[in-house]
């Protein structure tokens, strides 16, 4: 084999994914011109990716530990509907502390079944989302509350080029690499993720970790939460389900190249992962594209970078 080929297959999934990001820019600049390469798309790009990026971000904690979320979705509704309500009477700081509580609690009942009643994550997470929306379901019918135009400039206001919901997004990403490359709670995440009972036996609180992993991953949903409900002007019982922030949040990270064992990965591939996808729909609408065939595409790249990186491996 020749030493090219080594230095490709040793390629991390970071470059791959923001490889492919380029690529795919690319080729939507030639397909659409200079209607493409413009602020507005741009800002748009930027802005469509920021809730999901939040979510993802909080995703790739979860996954590296060898756990997922799938009540995020349902966690965003309820965030947006109980911040708005609050904020209603004009009560910002409020809203934004009852949707931090809530959120926490959202994390701490996942992580506790999970770890104590040894609950597989994909069925305890989906429990506990279906729960979620039986409640939103019992107390709304429809959009609830008004959020205060003072907070709604944080989904749409920007700086140059940059919407503050970007920096947001941004924010949260740089929090989540600090957490794993810089503290012992990542260390211990990346431990947990690898192998669950090496851990134990090196003297890890295993438990603990997938429980704070859980509220950190539920943080993150609430703060998309208030961001989605910035934007709507209120909340909303299907914002989070219809954006189909699970699944979408868990390819973001897949794409990104972690993997789903966990153990393996980061969140600069999970940035990556969401940018990729956000410049695909923008592709996508510039050109009309079927609804239909953007999730065959868009299936189709999950499944392809997912068997790059497994060939990368074993290679």
């Amino acid at each position: 084999m020749s030493e090219q080929v080594i230095r490709r297959l040793q390629w991390s999934p970071v470059r791959v994914v923001f490889l492919a990001l380029v690529l795919v820019a690319v080729i939507g600049a030639a397909v659409g011109g200079g209607d493409y390469l413009t602020l507005e798309t741009v800002v748009g790009i930027q802005q469509r990716s920021a809730a999901l990026g939040i979510v993802a971000a909080g995703q790739t904690l979860a996954i590296l530990a060898g756990s997922l979320d799938l009540s995020v979705a349902y966690l965003i509704s309820l965030s947006s509907l109980v911040a708005a309500e609050i904020m209603e009477t004009g009560d910002v700081a409020g809203g934004v502390a009852a949707v931090v509580a809530i959120s926490a609690l959202v994390g701490l009942v996942n992580g506790t079944v999970i770890t104590k009643l040894r609950v597989h994550a994909f069925i305890a997470t989906l429990g506990v989302g279906l729960v979620i929306r039986g409640v939103m379901d019992h107390l709304y019918d429809g959009p609830a509350g008004k959020v205060p135009e003072s907070f709604q400039l944080l989904g749409y206001s920007r700086i140059g080029p940059i919407p503050i919901s970007a920096m947001l997004w941004a924010g949260v990403a740089l929090a989540v690499w600090f957490l794993l490359a810089r503290t012992r709670y990542g260390y211990r995440v990346y431990a947990v993720g690898g192998d669950v009972d090496v851990a134990r036996l090196s003297g890890v609180r295993t438990d603990r970790v997938v429980i704070v992993t859980h509220v950190l991953c539920s943080l993150c949903a609430g703060i998309a939460g208030l961001l989605l409900a910035s934007r709507l002007g209120a909340g909303a019982p299907t914002v989070g389900s219809d954006g189909g922030y699970d699944l979408e949040s868990i390819a973001a990270v897949v794409l990104g190249g972690t993997a789903l064992a966990g153990g393996r990965g980061g969140v600069g591939g999970t940035v990556g992962g969401v940018l990729l996808l956000a410049v695909l729909d923008s592709v996508f609408n510039q050109l009309e594209v079927n609804s239909f065939f953007k999730d065959v595409v868009r299936g189709v790249v999950i499944v392809a970078a997912v068997a790059i990186y497994a060939r990368r491996r074993k290679s």
